[in-house]
């Protein structure tokens, strides 16, 4: 194995956790509304989910994701003007999230970017999400851009994982050979059978056991580390 340079973290459900949070979700909803020009905001929303379905079915289908304009304009709100949408469609696909909830780091992950940082390895992104500027603006809003040198979004790249090449993508940010990183994610389909085809030098999964309780685990997703909290990561052997 190469001696491991590089880290890169998967965000939902992994460094970054959503809480349900309704007077969060319900003022994300109005505001979604205001910014379509629709005063029925229930009915927006509702409209707005069942034409995301499609879209996600199609995503998932094909490993591919749509940046914040082509996801309104072709899926989600294709009725409002172009100009008009463009220049609301960063802000909507931002409040559609909200709308799910409130996100924060998971317990632990502050450490846990920090320590690694520290011992000298090399920190990057790699996640599937709908969304071009929401990623940036936090990490830059918290102090966190200093420490990642490779943020690799499908919304921005437009690949989702599985597909390799989004691994690809964020070891040449990182200038570092796949063998030489670690990835840390949650889903055993997606993130490990992605990572591992790409040639990541390992794979660690961040699951509850209640969860893991319930994953089948085979030859072609199986994880090289399994952490249940986000903070045994320091104590793993391959990252001393």
């Amino acid at each position: 194995m190469d001696k491991i340079k590089g880290v890169f973290f998967d965000l939902g459900g992994t460094l970054r956790i959503v809480e349900k949070v309704p007077e969060h979700q319900e003022r994300a909803k109005v505001r979604m509304a205001r910014l379509a020009g629709r005063e029925d905001v229930e009915a927006f929303i509702n409209m707005v989910e069942a034409r995301y379905e499609p879209y996600r079915e199609w995503a998932l289908g094909e490993n591919r994701e749509a940046g914040d304009y082509e996801l309104w304009h072709q899926w989600l709100l294709p009725e409002l003007g172009e100009e008009r949408l463009r220049a609301v469609c960063h802000e909507m696909t931002y409040q559609y999230r909200q709308v799910k909830g409130l996100r924060h780091v998971v317990e632990g992950g502050l450490q846990v970017i920090r320590g690694l940082y520290e011992r000298g390895y090399r920190l990057g992104i790699i996640s599937n999400l709908i969304g071009e500027d929401e990623i940036p603006n936090w990490l830059r809003e918290d102090g966190l851009a200093q420490y990642f040198d490779a943020v690799v979004l499908s919304s921005v790249c437009h690949i989702r994982k599985p597909d390799p090449a989004i691994y690809r993508m964020g070891c040449e940010q990182l200038g570092l050979g796949p063998g030489e990183c670690v990835s840390v994610a949650d889903n055993l389909g997606r993130d490990i059978t992605g990572a591992k085809a790409a040639g990541i030098g390992a794979n660690i999964l961040f699951i509850s056991p209640e969860k893991l309780a319930k994953k089948t685990i085979t030859d072609e997703n199986r994880p090289d580390y399994i952490v249940h909290r986000f903070i045994d990561i320091l104590d793993l052997p391959i990252l001393q």
